[in-house]
C-alpha cells in the first residue's frame, strides 16, 4: 500500500483528535461528563467500556450526529462545531450495525458510498473486496452478518481517509477475516492513517492497540499505553490445599504467600498472570485510575 504522503520521517505527529471537557446529558439519563483525551497521528487507539459507559455518545458527538452541551472537539486542527463537513471528508466511520438497501447488490452499495463522497474509489474498493473475499454480485439481503460487516469495512476504508473510527467492527467476522481486517488497519496506519477502535474484545486491544481510553458511567477513567495498563504485580493463584480447591488473585509479596503455605497439605498449585479481562474489570467496577 502506498504512503498517504502527509507525514515525513522525523516530523512531529499531529493530534488527530483533541477532546476537552466533553459533556452531553440526555435529561435524567446518563451521557458523558468532562471527557478529555487526545489521539495522535499513527495511533491505533482503543476505546473501551461496558454498555452505557458513554463510548457511542462520544463518537456521535465527534461525528456531528448529536449536539453536545459543552466542551470542545477538534479533529485535524478543525473545530467540530463549525467545520464538520471538512472533518468528515477525512473520516471513515463504521457503525456497530449498518443498514443497507436489501435489494441492492454489494457492488452498488460500495459505489454509492464512493459517489456520495464524489470520489473514484474503484481501485481501492477492488483491493479491499479481494482481501476480504467478498462476492460483489450478491444482493445485500442475501448476506450473513459477517458479510454485511465486510461491506461496511469497504465503505469506511475505500476512500483512504486520514482517520478510521470503528465501532465493534469484528463481531460476526470469522477468525480469518478478523486477522485480515487488522492487517489492513496496520497497513493503512503505516501509510499515515490513524485508527480509533471501540470494542468489547479485550484481546484485540492488547494485540493491536498502542493506547487505550477506558470509560465508565459516562466518565473517563484512564488514558494510557496498553503496555502500562496491563502491567500488574497481581498473580492468579489456583490451589488445592487441605483438600479444598481455591482460586483467587494475590497482590502481595509471593514470599509471604509461600510462608503462609508452609505446613499445609498442598495437592496442586498454579501461579499465573491474571487475565486481561480481570485487569480491565478493575477500571470497570472500581473506577480507579
Amino acid at each position: 500500500m502506498k504512503s498517504l504522503g502527509r507525514f515525513r520521517k522525523g516530523e512531529e505527529m499531529e493530534k488527530v483528535i483533541e477532546i476537552s471537557n466533553l459533556t452531553k446529558h440526555y435529561g435524567k439519563h446518563r451521557g458523558v461528563s468532562e471527557v478529555s483525551f487526545c489521539v495522535e497521528q499513527g495511533d491505533i487507539f482503543g476505546f473501551l467500556g461496558p454498555n452505557g459507559a458513554g463510548k457511542s455518545t462520544t463518537i456521535r458527538s465527534m461525528l456531528g450526529l448529536i449536539k453536545y452541551d459543552s466542551g470542545s472537539i477538534w479533529m485535524f486542527g478543525k473545530d467540530s462545531r463549525t467545520q464538520q463537513e471538512a472533518i468528515l471528508r477525512e473520516v471513515g466511520y463504521m457503525p456497530s450495525e449498518a443498514m443497507f438497501y436489501p435489494q441492492k447488490k454489494v457492488k452498488d452499495i460500495i459505489k454509492m458510498a464512493a459517489d456520495i463522497r464524489k470520489r473514484d474509489c474503484g481501485e481501492e474498493a477492488g483491493m479491499l473486496c479481494e482481501r476480504l473475499q467478498m462476492d460483489t454480485e450478491k444482493q445485500i439481503g442475501e448476506l450473513s452478518l459477517g458479510n454485511r460487516k465486510k461491506v461496511s469495512i469497504v465503505c469506511a476504508m475505500q476512500h483512504k481517509p486520514r482517520l478510521f473510527i470503528f465501532d465493534e467492527p469484528t463481531s460476526g467476522l470469522d477468525p480469518l477475516m478478523q486477522t485480515e481486517f487488522f492487517a489492513l488497519i496496520r497497513e493503512y496506519v503505516k501509510a499515515g492513517a490513524t485508527c480509533m477502535l471501540s470494542t468489547h474484545v479485550l484481546s484485540e486491544v492488547k494485540q493491536y492497540c498502542n493506547r487505550v481510553a477506558i470509560m465508565r458511567e459516562g466518565k473517563l477513567q484512564c488514558v494510557d499505553e496498553v503496555a502500562n495498563i496491563t502491567k500488574t504485580s497481581a498473580k492468579r493463584i489456583r490451589i488445592i490445599r487441605d483438600g479444598k480447591r481455591e482460586d483467587f488473585l494475590y497482590e502481595g509479596n509471593l514470599n509471604e504467600l509461600y510462608k503462609e503455605l508452609m505446613g499445609r497439605d498442598i495437592a496442586d498449585i498454579l501461579i499465573e498472570e491474571p487475565s486481561l479481562d480481570e485487569i480491565f474489570m478493575h477500571f470497570y467496577k472500581e473506577g480507579e485510575v
